[in-house]
This record gives structure tokens, sequence and C-alpha cells, in this order.
């Protein structure tokens, strides 16, 4: 099985396929699409409406203003003012629109995003940073709010509005119009430069605040450790350096977009300037009127206007486009373990019988952990394995929780081939608990039931009771609904593994996988306690020990030795010390 390559370097992506990230985008918009709709039409309106002022002041200075009269400069003012106040009104009603839109389409790509990692592998989580993986669903979405607001349909409108004031120009005087037009293939190389520069600087700068928020995620949890070994001065060096990279991809960004702004406003400047030259002279030589030349002045600014804007688009478009370029690639990624069609469902309630025939697995091609293991544990069966680190006893657990598929074999639950059956509905009768309990943030109940509802507060107390939690839960202030920090700081180690115990019994599982190191850090008395807790349990549910301590599976039914993979031996403790083999090594 080969580990997922979606990496940190691969955020550099050589080729930019623009057209088929906005056709994936736009299918998360097809059911918002007539908000969509509304808004280019609002914004076609608005463009309109400011075609017409120019035109309006046109009107009133050659008509009126010229022929000294102003007996009808009254409606031509409330013509314009009423220009003014529908342009509010449309471009108001846009803007809701397109942050409606927005918002929705964020919210939908952010929930999908985060379904899609909660179906990944373990493998891939082994390979990615989980802060990289936070600021896909963070700063990547958030860069498509600008983008649907400010960017992709106001584009639209600007485009428009340079075509529109094109043909008012022409309309208005064609020589004057052309010498406007004359820059436009300056301006559009000068565009096209922009965007490919813009694009290169928004994936560096994307890339450097992935790696810096990877590297702050990682620091951040593993605080004690860096102060136990005095690491705080490197750690910050390395921080500074990744600082460093990314202020130096911001200004990179800025550099750039300071250089287009002021060009695109000389070459204003001076279209502007010739326009009042060559307009000049054509009205003295009474070939174009005052209030002709006035408007073409206003319509030369509106002209550059959207075309300075088209720079700041550009600005929004490029950093959506490195957003949605990272967002699509994790979102191929394929996922994990994945159900068969036509998938076995399991019943309510199994017998607990774990059966290994020939199973043969490798994380990596070539690299065998196991090689042709077989055992059948029956149901209520207590069988420990031990091994060598290496020896390939984690790995059981994995395959029989179906974190990975076996290249060979099968593996049995109740004489049902776990491959063949639904994910969820294998992990449902099985329990685990890890030698390194996750507490999430919340109170003791939901950490024991996991927000689940179907699990009462009943199971939730009888579980704490039968592992021994309770006796320490109930010394808390608010019992059971004491607030937990962050990863259970204020819980001691111990008290942090019998609350992952009682986890695993709440949802009354028939197998029971425990980790013996979970025990490995808890006082004597507190080990006791969990010990007889297992005992009991064993009664009627499977329980599988990974053994790394020897003195904690004396009591087993059967212990079953690994070594590189495969099974040597097999048989009680006292059984296996009389064979004085590697059990037999190893407990010496």
């Amino acid at each position: 099985m080969a580990m997922h390559g979606y990496n940190e370097e691969d955020d550099v992506i050589g080729k930019a396929y623009d057209s088929r990230l906005v056709g994936r985008l736009m299918g998360y918009l097809r059911p918002y699409g007539w908000r969509v709709v509304l808004a280019i039409a609002l914004l076609l309106g608005s463009t309109g409406l400011l075609l017409v002022q120019p035109l309006l002041v046109r009107q009133a200075i050659d008509r009126d203003v010229a022929n000294g009269t102003t007996g009808d400069l009254w409606w031509i003012s409330i013509l314009y003012l009423g220009s003014l106040g529908l342009l509010f009104v449309f471009r108001y009603t846009q803007a809701i629109q397109m942050v409606q839109v927005s918002q929705r389409v964020m919210n939908d790509l952010r929930l999908q995003l985060f379904r899609h990692l909660q179906r990944m592998s373990i493998a891939f989580y082994d390979a990615n940073p989980v802060g990289r993986l936070v600021t896909r669903l963070t700063n990547d979405i958030a860069a498509l709010d600008q983008l649907l607001t400010q960017g992709a349909i106001t584009i639209i409108a600007d485009v428009f509005m340079i075509v529109g004031v094109a043909i008012a120009l022409f309309l208005i005087n064609w020589k004057l119009a052309l010498i406007t037009l004359v820059v436009m293939p300056v301006l559009a190389i000068l565009m096209r430069w922009f965007a490919v520069v813009m694009r290169n600087a928004f994936r560096r700068q994307r890339l450097h605040v992935a790696r810096m928020n990877a590297f702050a995620a990682e620091h951040i949890s593993g605080i004690l450790l860096i102060q136990l070994f005095g690491r705080q001065k490197r750690d910050l060096a390395e921080f500074d350096d990744h600082s460093s990279r990314l202020q130096a991809a911001n200004m990179s960004v800025v550099h750039q977009y300071a250089l287009f702004e002021p060009v695109v406003a000389m070459v204003s400047a001076i279209t502007t300037g010739v326009v009042i030259v060559v307009g000049g002279r054509l009205v003295l030589g009474e070939t174009l009127t005052i209030g002709s030349l006035v408007a073409f002045l206003q319509l030369v600014a509106m002209y550059y206007n959207p075309v300075r804007e088209i720079a700041d688009r550009f600005n929004i478009l490029q950093s959506a486009m490195a957003a949605l370029e990272r967002i699509f690639t994790l979102l191929d990624e394929p996922e994990g373990v994945q159900d068969s069609e036509g998938a076995l469902e399991l019943p309510d309630r199994i017998r607990g019988e774990v059966t290994f025939e020939g199973v043969s697995f490798a994380y990596s091609e070539g690299t065998w952990v196991l090689r042709d293991v077989s055992f059948t544990i029956a149901p209520g069966e207590r069988v420990a394995f031990v091994g060598a680190t290496g020896a390939g006893k984690t790995s059981l657990i994995n395959l029989l929780l179906r974190f990975y598929d076996i290249q060979q074999g099968r593996i049995l639950l109740d004489g049902v081939d776990i491959a063949a059956a639904r994910q969820h509905q294998v992990r449902r009768h099985i329990g685990l608990v890890l030698q390194d309990p996750f507490i999430f943030t919340g109170t003791i109940e939901e950490n024991i039931r996991l927000r689940d509802e179907s699990v009462s507060i009943e199971q939730v107390r009888k579980a704490a009771r039968l592992v021994g939690a309770d006796r320490f839960i109930q010394q808390l202030p608010d019992g059971y609904q004491h607030k937990l920090v962050e990863r259970g700081a204020n819980l001691s180690t111990g008290q942090k593994q019998l609350l992952a115990f009682a986890r695993s019994v709440a949802f009354d599982p028939e197998v029971m996988l425990v980790l013996d190191e979970a025990t490995a850090n808890i006082d004597s008395e507190t080990e006791a306690l969990i010990q007889d807790s297992l005992e009991r349990l064993t009664a009627r549910r499977t329980s599988i020990i990974i053994a790394h301590r020897l003195a904690t599976v004396r009591g087993c039914d059967r212990i079953i030795v690994l070594n590189r993979g495969e099974i040597v031996e097999q048989g009680t403790h006292e059984e296996l010390l009389a064979l004085r083999g590697r059990y037999f090594r190893l407990w010496l």
C-alpha cells in the first residue's frame, strides 16, 4: 500500500488550469444560479446608469448653458439625481445577493472538504501536517469570499463598462475615440504580464502560509518537549525563517501590484492630456461642442477606472485561483479504505470471534510488516500479542479496525470478511484504548459519549463506574459536567487514560483492543483498578492486548509472540516459559 502523495512541495504546481478550476467552481454556484443572474443583471443596469450621466451633462451644457438658458436644467438634474438613486439601489441589492451566494458556496465547499478529510486514511495524516490542512479549511476557503463578492462578477461589469464607454466615445467623436483606444494593445500586454506574475506570486504566498501554519501548529502542540529540551531559541530561529519567507512572498505581491497601478495611472493621464489638447482644438474649430468635450473627458475617466479596478480584481482573482488549486488538489486525493458496492450489514450484536487467515500486509511496496499471519480468537477470550518493536503488533489493530486494507488473506469478524462489511459497523463492535488518549474540549460527559445522543447518561455513568473513573469525576467541581480544556490539560495523565477507557466501554463493544502502555503512566492503585475492570469485561468481550510490558499479560488466556511480522510462538505464560524460546528471552 503506497502512502498518499499529497505533501508540502506539491503545493507548487507548474501549470495553471484556470478554466478547469473556474469550471469546477461553477458547479458550486449552480444551486444559486438565479441569484448570480440577478446580480449580473443589476451590474449591467448599474453600468448603463453610469454611462447615462455624462450624456446628461453634455445635454445640459450644449442645449441649455451654451445657449444661455436654464429653464430645462431642472428636469436634467432630476434625471441625474434619479440615476444616482437607482444606482444605489442596484449596487446595494447586487452586493447583498453576491454576499449570500459567497457565504453559501463557502459553507458548501468547507463542509465537503471537512467531510473529505474525515474519510482520508491514517496514512494520509501521517504524511500531511495538521496545520496545512487547517489552512485549507480556513484561509483558502476564505479567499473565495472576495472572489465571489468583488472579483469574478465585478470583472464582468468592468468589461461591460469598458465596452460601453468605448461605444459612447465613438458616438461622440470617432477621432478622439481612436486616440483614446490606441493604447489598448499596450494595456492588454501589461495586464497579461501582470496576471502571470501575480499568479506565481500568490502561489508562493499560499505555500509559505501553509508551511508557517504547519510549523506553528506542530511546535505549539509540542511546547512541553520544546521547553524541556531548551529548544526555544532554535525553534524561534526556524519560525523566523518561515515568517521571513512569507514576508518576502507578501512583498513580492505588493511590489508587482505597486508597479502595475502607477503605469495604468500614467497611461490614463497621458491619454487625458492628449484628449484635452486635441479636443480643445476641435472645439475651437467648431467641430466639437464644449458639452461633448466635457462628456468625453468624463467617459475617459470612466474608461480607465475599470482598468485600474481590474488590477485589484486580478489581485483577488489570482489569490483565489491559488487557493482553489490547493483545495481541489486536496479534494482530488483518493479517500482511504472504502466500502465496496453491496457491502454487508453486520447485526446489532455479534459474538466477537476474530480470525486472521493468511494475512500479509505492507505499508509500502516490498516492505512486509505482517507475513502469512493466521490465528482465531474465540468470543470472550483474552489474548495478548507480544514482540519486539516493529514486530507488527500495532499493525494488527490497524488492520482489524480497517484503517488499512490487507494485500493478502482475510480478516473475519464472526465469520464475516471485514473487507466486505461496512467500515462503521465493523468499528462499532470494536473498542480501542490507546496509549496516548485524545481528550476533546468539552465536558466529561461529552468526552465519554462523544456527543452521541444514542449513549444515555446512565450508560456514561455505568461505564465510568466500571473502570473506576467515577471516583475522580465525583471529586471534580461540576462532576460529569466539568469543563475540560484543549487535550484535557486540566486532568492528570492517569485521569485521561481512565476517561478514554470509559469512552470505549460506554459504546458497549463486543471486542476490546487495549495497548498495555495505556496503563504505563498510571499509579499502581489506578492500574490495579483497571486490571480488575478488564477481568470483569473479558467474561463477555473478546480482549486483544498489545503488550509491551510482559508483566501485564501473565493472566491472559493465550499469548501470541510475533517476530518480524510472523507468529513464532503461542500459548499460556507458563507454557511459553517452558519452551525456553523467544518469549522466554523477552521475559528475561
